[in-house]
């Protein structure tokens, strides 16, 4: 198995703004009793989306104009609180292949990266430059540069940081820890033939 190397993505963009927008806000806590995270998109930002009968309030993603948007732009400390994988799942599920914020919460940012969702930091006027551009036109390209460390729109290019080690993940296809042990079973079970006290 062979993971994607992620060095770039370019898509429609969505600003949900707001500061420590934390884990509970993105999922709320019931949605922790699925069995798969499978659907779980279907309850990202559910309780400031929708109304207790279903019909929706005033939000970003309720809107037609951003509707199929794969890069999602926030404030800071985004993804604080509980430290649910479920977040990172649903904003993955819902569609959304990068997040652009001010901060993000240490655990929720790791978790991001092993789905292989990058997380770009960017300063709060170029966030608002990204913001701009996407109110006066929806449909515009949104390019997010892991390796560059830059995002691209509208002409525009502004600077975004990916820490170090989550960028050599990325950009390298070692992003899923799970998925380079798998993929190195075959070297683990050659190696454990080798050892007298596994070999008997």
């Amino acid at each position: 198995m062979s993971l994607a190397k992620i060095t770039s993505l370019t898509g429609r963009g969505v600003f949900v703004p707001g500061n420590d927008i934390d884990t509970d806000r993105i999922i709320p806590a019931r949605y922790l009793k699925c069995i798969t995270f499978d659907g779980l998109g279907e309850g990202l930002f559910y309780d400031v989306r929708k109304n207790a009968d279903g019909t929706d309030k005033p939000h970003p993603l309720n809107e037609p104009r951003f509707k199929g948007a794969t890069v999602l732009l926030s404030g800071a400390n985004f993804g604080c609180g509980s430290s649910r994988e479920h977040a990172p799942q649903a904003i993955q599920k819902y569609g959304f292949k990068a997040v652009v914020a001010e901060g993000f919460a240490e655990i929720f940012y790791g978790n991001c990266v092993t789905l292989g969702v990058p997380c770009l930091e960017a300063g709060r006027e170029d966030i608002a430059k990204i913001a701009a551009a996407i109110e006066k036109n929806p449909q515009a390209e949104i390019t997010v540069d892991v390796a560059k460390q830059e995002i691209r729109f509208a002409g525009q290019t502004v600077k975004a940081t990916v820490r170090a080690s989550a960028r050599d993940a990325l950009v390298n296809g070692r992003w899923d820890p799970i998925g380079e042990l798998l993929e190195g079973l075959p070297d683990v079970k050659t190696t454990a033939m080798k050892l007298p006290y596994l070999a008997a």
